[in-house]
């Protein structure tokens, strides 16, 4: 079996009430995205291959601000009888959680845990703009890891956040997505890291979105690069109990990496066989997810795995995150 641990579902009903964005026009546009009936016989062109579904962006915070966790509750709603009706396709779904309201989002885990049977979640790389780091988070993540769930963390950043450069108000050429997405995860983990908070919560698991950004093909640059931070910046230094990097090895990661061979190889290594998953983002590719699911899987059996590790990257590491 072939559990893909990140793509996404967005229910018509959910789709609906979101603001007619650029994105949510995207959206709309893909069919395999909120219609189930497209999606299941997207699924059936492959074997053995089951789906933890997930909402897409906009973050509801980002779509809501006003009413961001009634939004997540109807969407976690949605996705749990989803799940519930579809078993043998989508066996897991990741809750979603209003993260701009800590303690909204405390309330829907505990919630999507107890009543839908949730053992996941799903949160963005930074809260309308604030960092994970922010001490009004800590509570969220720390109640993730004392109550088993595993975190799934996924870029958000537009075209109008952070342009490419200070003279322009706005990116070019969609790089706020091919190169900042992997920026945001890769910021977010070493904020995570050097904050001290992986170290406060050693049990805390976080799956990070397409083989951890950028942080494996820059392993140098942490170690022993970033080992003493402040000595180029002036900041204080930041001494932790271990070196950085074994913090950072103790992330996990995806394979959604759009098929790219010579990535999944590097973020393979650097994570190692107990904490890579497989996923494929579908279905955002030119034939509504099976390009991305047939590239991934490529990428996958083109490396020189022993059939017990293929295992765990297919199926055994989701098992075993997701209580499934």
């Amino acid at each position: 079996m072939k559990i893909d641990v990140f793509n996404h579902l967005m229910p018509r009903s959910y789709l609906a009430r979101l603001e007619r964005t650029p994105l949510v026009r995207r959206h709309e546009a893909l069919p395999t995205l909120w219609d189930l009936e497209a999606r299941l016989r997207l699924l059936d062109q492959f074997d053995d291959l089951q789906q933890v579904i997930s909402l897409a962006g906009p973050a509801v915070e980002t779509a809501a601000p006003q009413g961001a966790a009634e939004l997540a509750r109807a969407a976690n709603d949605e996705l749990a009888e989803v799940s519930r009706r579809h078993k043998d396709r989508f066996p897991a779904f990741l809750a979603t959680l209003p993260m701009g309201e800590p303690e909204a989002a405390l309330r829907e885990m505990d919630r999507c845990a107890e009543e839908l049977g949730a053992t996941a979640v799903q949160i963005y790389t930074n809260v309308a703009g604030r960092p994970l780091d922010d001490p009004r988070y800590f509570p969220v993540l720390e109640h993730a890891a004392r109550s088993d769930l595993t975190v799934f963390l996924h870029p958000t950043r537009g075209p109008k956040d952070i342009p490419d450069y200070p003279a322009e108000d706005s990116s070019r050429f969609e790089m706020w997505w091919v190169f900042g997405w992997p920026y945001e995860t890769s910021v977010a983990m070493g904020r995570l890291v050097y904050s001290g908070i992986m170290e406060r919560l050693p049990e805390l698991r976080i799956v990070t979105h397409h083989l951890g950004g950028m942080v494996p093909y820059f392993e140098g640059r942490l170690a022993p690069g970033l080992d003493h931070v402040g000595a180029r910046s002036g900041e204080p230094d930041h001494t932790l109990p271990r070196r950085p990097i074994e913090y950072f090895k103790s992330f996990y990661a995806d394979t959604a990496l759009c098929g790219g061979q010579a990535g999944t190889r590097c973020g393979y290594e650097f994570f190692g066989e107990d904490r890579c998953l497989f996923a494929t983002d579908a279905p955002f590719d030119a034939e509504g997810g099976a390009m991305s699911i047939r590239d991934t899987l490529q990428a996958v059996e083109a490396l020189d795995l022993g059939e017990a590790q293929r295992r765990k990257l297919y199926e055994g590491n989701a098992k075993r995150l997701l209580r499934l």
